[in-house]
């Protein structure tokens, strides 16, 4: 079982600039491409200006990202920095390759040495209640979230064929004649960390020698901090399949972050035609990050900019959506 975590008093501000007497952290995440990801970037930081956190959101930004969504970015507090493409082996990775690259890339956020300890969450990610507390963690450890082995997209492993899962290890033992069970194994969509350039160049320098795998960056990051890695409790990145592959491990009351990685779930894509999307504790959640994404007073304006754009780049509300979306997302708020 995750260790409990214990809250502790957290400072907030009205925006993403630290006191100085706040030890440099912050949070960061990843974009590239010039698709709608930057939206959920924007609802994130958002996001975490709800909750009051007291710490900077970082977005790590591939040279493919556009200017325009770099001025959304920047016109909600975030501070970005342009990282360089990472590359796997080569002859490794075929017609994969631009997933590769973009999964890997993320491993340049170790080189932010200026931050002493940083939390990483995906762009499809929503912080629901104030997580500050975690960068208070002892150091040397990597803290992480358990994944689950029960979704198809593991069907190509020794736990998905046997019917093991570590949520739930109890249900299906490890067969003995598999030896030991499989390490702990963490859901890389949100993590917190302790960048460190000579981590940095020895991740760089395995993954050279490492064949990709996939889950790429995900069974990368296992691999390679497997003996110090600590799971924390799903609360801190509840993984959406959760709500029905272990209902019995989640109070949705209890939930600090959700993690919209299902199929379907992407709020900003949400249509409800995939396979479990019109469950009611998924268009909770759905509204939910549209109430944070639409909400005016959390945006950060600079002094002088108009409340329907920023830089001249237009924030879509949401009368700008599918009608079919805008009927389930009308619905009175069930959080």
């Amino acid at each position: 079982m995750a260790p409990e975590l214990v809250p502790t008093v957290t400072k907030s501000t009205v925006s993403f600039t630290s006191p100085t007497t706040l030890p440099p952290r912050a949070y960061v995440t990843f974009l590239a491409g010039n698709g709608d990801y930057v939206k959920g970037v924007v609802g994130l930081a958002k996001g975490l200006r709800k909750v009051k956190t007291a710490y900077p959101l970082v977005v790590a930004v591939l040279p493919d990202v556009p200017e325009e969504h770099r001025k959304i970015l920047k016109s909600q507090g975030c501070i970005v920095r342009e990282i360089e493409p990472v590359y796997p082996p080569e002859n490794q990775t075929q017609f994969a390759m631009a997933y590769y690259v973009i999964n890997y890339s993320k491993l340049r956020i170790w080189e932010f040495v200026e931050y002493s300890k940083m939390i990483y969450l995906d762009g499809d990610i929503q912080v629901f209640e104030n997580i500050d507390h975690l960068f208070d963690l002892p150091d040397g450890h990597f803290y992480a979230v358990m994944d689950c082995f029960c979704e198809k997209t593991w069907s190509h492993t020794p736990q998905y064929k046997v019917g093991y899962c570590q949520q739930c290890p109890e249900k299906v033992q490890w067969p003995t004649e598999l030896g030991q069970p499989p390490a702990l194994y963490f859901n890389a969509g949100m993590f917190v960390f302790e960048p460190s350039m000579v981590t940095y160049h020895d991740l760089l320098k395995r993954l050279k020698v490492t064949t990709p795998t996939s889950f790429a960056e995900q069974d990368f990051l296992n691999m390679y901090f497997k003996d110090i890695y600590k799971p924390i409790p799903l609360t801190y990145n509840l993984v959406l399949a959760m709500l029905w592959r272990h209902p019995e491990n989640v109070n949705l009351e209890e939930v600090k972050v959700v993690h919209y990685c299902a199929a379907g779930s992407k709020p900003w894509r949400y249509t409800g035609k995939e396979e479990n999307m019109q469950r009611e504790d998924i268009k909770m959640l759905v509204r939910k990050w549209w109430d944070i994404y639409n909400d005016a007073s959390l945006d950060y304006k600079p002094l002088g900019a108009s409340e329907a754009s920023v830089d001249g780049v237009d924030i879509e509300p949401l009368g700008h959506l599918p009608k079919v979306v805008q009927r389930v997302l009308a619905a009175p708020s069930a959080a």
